[in-house]
């Protein structure tokens, strides 16, 4: 055979199958698109779910991808064999309706002889038990029947109910050498002799809920080729990770670690480990994927922790992992044009690495004590607590925490840690659902209005629409579902249904339009508006006056003023993106906004704040754009077009084939079907109230525009004003007088202060006779009156410097409310086994609360000030036990 690379490989089987006449699509996002059951795509068929049950209409019969998957269920097998991994591409080609049996095997047989060049003695296939057809097929194919095996339940693919079928896998015989010497070794050996390289799924039943298979109308082929296990085929290679473009990744991760790849099993354990994960977290960041406590961002944030992990494992105390996936990229990128976005990736990597260099070793630190604490008791379980602690408040995946504890001797307790997290997750969702809510949100339309076609929005061109009034509804009283009513009174709360209207409805980021609906014979306000999954506007209304009858004319409304406000916020959005990309860089990406009359919000991805003169850029950014009254332009075009044209689409939201493309003259160009101005001048004026932090890596920008921002802009120049009457200054002079304040209080404080370390001096000699002697150590214990946390450490230095190398000093601060403690420990006490962090841990556990630190210096806080004496008479005696 001739080796052939992996990249070139993936281009053989797409050129091949385009030349069998099958449209090549590029690999799917790794993010699910409409389909909640899975966090990630997992195999090269699950994007296209909605095809093979026929919801949706495929682009073509015939398809063919190369599409990128995430597996984590073994992730703790990864690294420790040559077969595990979390990232891998699966070449499929696709029949809906069209090809199936024959042409499916006869084209994998011509594909692994013709193109690839494998041995045609080398290759054995498998059928199902009873697939007749498959087994003649083979046959006709030129295979024989000595390698053609027949399996059951290994050969027959089905999930649950719906479509299903049997199943044709293929095996390259690698040889003796590789089998496990027993007379009996054939395909479905458990060794490493036979290794499967393509599955055919020919999907041809329907699996009823009584068990039994009903045979499928129009039959459909789902093929699965995975690119590594074939390049390991080709490359005479034993392992993926010895495959070339993985290899390249393994060398640059021994390189970065310095380690030799191939001197311990320890250590080319942690290299796969790395060399791996890095191709996953690539991928996931490539897709717009962010690290995260929850879903997809917490597997992400699982990956880069875990193999950061390996390093530290290895000696490293740093982060190391960018170089690594920088050639992860150049490996791939010819095929992956989403690769091209390098700096923004590596960005995305380096962050969540740097936050867990910082976390870790403040959570490793937590954890020995922990673990040390369970050991001396005897315990050889870490509680579920403690792992909850660190995955909560120091970003520790629990695997992470269990895989430490494992190398200090602990078992974690899962199933406490398990009740922690869904205590948490109760909670969050309460508080989700106290946050948010619609009217209809879980309710049930009647079949009737279910039936309608959607509405029809004219409010692009309109505010004002006369329509029948088709239905009103009104909610249950239990609240589970809407009732049809012929007719609405005074005062009824009701959900309007007309065929089209101007109103916009609640979606795409923007608030829904409010206003009037008027018939002859009564009139009503409409407070919002929201789209139903089927696409069918509920005007929430409430009767003012008279009665709404269905059946009649009903004058539909928009507030112009609220209207006209929105419009203003929602096109500043789109020039405040344009801001962000040009100010911040092309990787500032959008990841949600949200429109009102009243203000707007817009979020992006960005580490850390941004500065106060970035801002001050971004802002004139966007007021130079309403200056130069910019002409709105919004088209209607194919979304192939619409990309092409160099639109901006927002990650993961999915669009129509068909959709509108609004343009603020050469500055910003987005796919949107929101309202807008008709020029950018419409807009008056401009400005960002706040700038903030919502996530890890996404940063939140409120602003206002038109009246809103003037009104800003006058309440400033008026505070302004107020603070030049109070420090008696002109504005241009109130910058110099708060500086000339700030220095005077300064000067006062460090007065003060020294009066305080002179008081502070005079008394240590009268403090230090309460010293004690205790065993080797020299003690002092004392009770200061609002002294703070700098006071007590500056008293403590003096004590301890004055008690000499075996000084144990523990301080109290008695505060209204609270106490402070400190403790210092000389060197030579530390020697001797005295840890000034143990020491507050007790006393805060006694008066309620906690803390800890070094050795040698430690602070914590309490809240019973009347539990001092008994804390340090149990300093005092956990000191005589040392």
């Amino acid at each position: 055979m001739k080796e052939l690379s992996l990249n070139t490989i993936r281009s053989l089987f797409l050129d091949f199958f385009e030349q069998h006449e099958h449209l090549i699509l590029p690999s799917f996002s790794l993010v699910p698109e409409n389909d909640p059951s899975i966090l990630l795509i997992n195999a090269g068929m699950t994007p296209m779910k909605s095809w093979f049950t026929g919801s949706e209409t495929p682009p073509a019969p015939r398809i063919a991808t190369c599409q990128k998957c995430i597996r984590t269920p073994d992730i703790d097998r990864v690294g420790i064999t040559d077969r595990h991994g979390t990232f891998f591409e699966m070449l499929g080609n696709f029949s809906f309706g069209d090809y199936f049996k024959k042409e499916a095997i006869q084209w994998a047989w011509d594909f692994s002889l013709e193109v690839l060049g494998m041995p045609e003695e080398r290759i054995h296939v498998t059928v199902h038990v009873d697939d007749d057809e498959a087994y003649d097929l083979w046959i006709i194919t030129g295979v024989p029947p000595e390698r053609i095996s027949r399996f059951d339940e290994e050969n027959f693919w089905e999930h649950g109910t719906g479509p299903c079928g049997p199943c044709s896998e293929l095996f390259f015989d690698r040889g003796e050498a590789y089998g496990c010497g027993s007379p009996d070794c054939a395909v479905g050996c458990e060794c490493d002799r036979y290794i499967e390289y393509w599955n055919l799924v020919f999907t041809q039943f329907d699996k009823q809920e009584d068990g039994s298979y009903v045979p499928l109308e129009k039959k459909n082929i789902d093929t699965g080729a995975g690119l590594e296990r074939i390049a390991a085929i080709m490359q005479g290679v034993t392992s993926m990770f010895e495959v070339d473009t993985i290899r390249a990744i393994l060398d640059s991760a021994s390189k970065e670690t310095n380690t030799v790849y191939g001197a311990s099993q320890e250590t080319d354990i942690a290299i796969r480990v790395i060399t791996d994960h890095v191709r996953s977290a690539m991928m996931m960041i490539a897709d717009g994927i962010l690290p995260g406590n929850e879903g997809r961002g917490y597997v992400l944030r699982r990956l880069i922790r875990r193999a950061s992990r390996q390093g530290r494992l290895l000696g490293l105390d740093r982060p190391f992992l960018t170089p690594i996936m920088r050639t992860a990229i150049l490996q791939s990128q010819e095929h992956y044009p989403e690769l091209g976005r390098e700096e923004a990736i590596i960005a995305v990597l380096e962050t969540e690495e740097k936050r867990f260099d910082r976390t870790i070793r403040q959570g490793l630190e937590l954890l020995q004590e922990a673990c040390d604490k369970e050991k001396e008791k005897g315990s050889d379980i870490l509680p579920g607590k403690i792992a909850f602690l660190l995955h909560d408040t120091f970003g520790f995946p629990i695997e992470l925490t269990t895989e430490i504890a494992k190398e200090m001797g602990l078992t974690v307790d899962r199933e406490s840690f398990n009740i922690e997290m869904q205590e948490q997750r109760t909670r969050a969702r309460a508080d989700f659902l106290e946050k948010t809510s619609t009217a209809w949100g879980q309710v049930v339309l009647p079949d009737e209005v279910r039936a309608l076609e959607a509405t029809r929005f004219l409010g692009y061109d309109t505010l004002e629409a006369e329509e029948t009034l088709l239905f009103i509804l009104r909610l249950s009283e239990d609240k589970k579902s809407l009732l049809l009513v012929d007719e609405a009174q005074t005062g009824d709360e009701v959900f309007l249904v007309t065929q089209a209207t101007p109103f916009y409805a609640l979606g795409g980021g923007q608030t829904a339009d409010q206003g009037m609906g008027c018939q002859a014979g009564g009139t009503a306000v409409i407070d919002s508006a929201e789209r139903t999954g089927d696409g069918i506007v509920l005007h929430q209304a409430t009767v003012g006056q008279g009665t709404l009858k269905v059946g009649d004319t009903i004058s539909l409304s928009v507030a112009r003023g609220e209207r006209k406000a929105t419009a203003r916020n929602h096109t500043a959005t789109h020039l405040l993106h344009a801001a962000l990309r040009a100010i911040l860089g092309e990787q500032t990406t959008q990841k949600g906004s949200f429109v009102s009359p009243d203000r707007l919000r817009f979020d992006f991805q960005h580490d850390g704040p941004v500065s106060d003169e970035k801002l001050r850029e971004i802002e004139q950014f966007v007021n130079r754009a309403i200056l130069d009254d910019l002409k709105v332009n919004t088209e209607l075009m194919a979304i192939d077009e619409a990309r092409a044209s160099g639109a901006v689409a927002l990650f993961g939201e999915k669009y129509d084939d068909a959709v509108r493309v609004v343009s603020c003259g050469a500055l910003s160009r987005e796919l949107c079907g929101g309202t807008h101005l008709s020029s950018t001048g419409e807009m008056a004026f401009f400005r960002i109230l706040t700038e903030s932090g919502i996530a890890s890596g996404i940063r939140r920008i409120e602003a206002v525009t038109g009246e809103r921002a003037v009104e800003e802009a006058a309440a400033d120049a008026a505070l302004l004003t107020l603070l030049g009457e109070q420090l008696r200054a002109p504005k241009k002079e109130l910058l110099n007088k708060l500086i000339h304040l700030e220095d005077r209080v300064r000067e006062l404080s460090d007065e003060v202060k020294s009066l305080e370390r002179g008081k502070l001096a005079e008394s240590v000699e009268d403090i230090s006779s309460e010293e004690e002697v205790i065993g080797a150590f020299h003690v002092l214990t004392h009770v200061f009156s609002d002294f703070d946390a700098e006071q007590l450490r500056e008293a403590g230095d003096r004590f301890r410097d004055r008690l000499g190398e075996m000084a144990v000093v523990v301080l109290a601060s008695a505060l209204p409310d609270k106490v402070l403690w400190l403790a210092m420990v000389a060197p030579g006490a530390v020697k001797k086994g005295m840890k000034a962090g143990d020491l507050v841990r007790e006393a805060a556990k006694i008066t309620g609360g906690g803390g800890g630190g070094r050795p040698d210096m430690a602070q914590a806080g309490g809240r019973d000030v009347s539990q001092v004496d008994v804390a340090f008479e149990a300093i005092r005696s956990m000191i005589r036990e040392i």
